[in-house]
């Protein structure tokens, strides 16, 4: 049977590579993308959603949650890397819906839906997930699992010295979900900087004559483009696909259950997560962290996954435009 997956996304590129693969995968039923600001402002996020869907045209299409600004703003965002919408700048056209409802309501709906039956992928900032479960104090108890695509242990951050990009934008829901007695699983830069995908990889992809094909190509060039352009670098990370490959394929992580939190004051470690790994710790363990990766198999099951998505998506009648 098909895993229940809520996509909570902040698109991003990678984010969009991640949901093209799930949507299309026979192994998952993906009931619900709740739309996050992060890489993008709320309204963008809720867009981008939007567009990447009427782009691909998956056969049944999953429920849609729109964004609201996190309660202290957004201190920081992606376009810088992913271009000035998100999508590498690519104009994509979509016909906005405006009658979508909040994203922590719509989690709230489809945890309920089907208690303890729903897998909840996090890949953006976490204040989907923390209003969801302040908004309903049984919900914690009710998810399948919770994987969290964020954070680093042992390694630098990628936005601060200290802190990973998802976990920055809002460090006070971060610590509200770490604390929170749900199942728990963290795919954090130590584990998602290993997985690069280099140019000679987008010759494997799709070929553009397919719908998934035309679409990732795009979207990728424009990562390829803004990371060498940024940061110097001729490979980019694709960090939410590898946790989707954690969900779908968790044979190839390693996973170390371990006592993590967030800080949320600190004047230069704002955002870091922190773990107690003493000899003789005073935290309780709450979270599973992916510590190694097969990176060769994560790099060969994001291909096949796409050649398998374009193929299911050339056996349905063409997208309708503007859907």
């Amino acid at each position: 049977m098909p895993k229940k997956v809520i996509f909570d996304v902040d698109p991003g590129i990678d984010d969009a590579v991640a949901v093209c693969m799930g949507l299309f995968d026979p192994n998952v039923e993906v009931v619900a993308i709740t739309s996050v600001g992060g890489n993008v402002p709320p309204a963008q996020a809720t867009r981008n959603v939007q567009v990447i869907l009427s782009q691909v045209d998956p056969p049944r299409w999953p429920r849609i949650g729109a964004a609201t600004a996190p309660d202290h703003g957004l201190p920081t965002e992606g376009r810088r890397i992913f271009g000035p919408d998100g999508l590498g700048g690519v104009a994509f056209e979509v016909a906005v819906r405006r009658d979508l409802r909040p994203s922590e309501k719509v989690i709230c709906d489809e945890v309920r839906a089907a208690p303890e039956a729903v897998t909840i992928l996090a890949c953006g900032p976490l204040t989907n997930i923390a209003r969801a479960f302040l908004r309903d104090p049984e919900l914690p108890y009710l998810v399948g699992q919770l994987i969290i695509v964020g954070g680093t242990v042992s390694g630098p951050g990628n936005i601060t010295p200290a802190a990973e990009f998802n976990i920055y934008c809002d460090p006070q829901a971060a610590r509200t979900v770490f604390r929170t007695p749900c199942t728990k699983f963290l795919i954090p830069l130590d584990v998602t900087n290993q997985v690069e995908l280099t140019l000679d990889w987008l010759q494997r992809l799709p070929d553009e004559t397919t719908r998934i094909g035309r679409f990732v190509r795009k979207i990728l060039h424009a990562a390829f483009r803004g990371y060498r352009q940024e940061l110097g670098l001729e490979a980019i990370r694709i960090h939410d696909v590898v946790g989707l490959v954690a969900l779908t394929h968790p044979e190839l992580f390693t996973f170390v259950e371990m006592a993590g939190d967030v800080e949320t004051i600190g004047e230069l470690t704002l955002g870091a997560t922190v773990f107690d790994r003493r000899r003789v710790p005073a935290w309780r363990h709450n979270i599973a962290v992916a510590t190694e990766v097969d990176k060769e198999g994560v790099l060969e099951e994001i291909i096949r996954s796409l050649h398998a998505a374009a193929a299911v998506a050339e056996s349905q009648p063409p997208p309708i435009m503007g859907k």
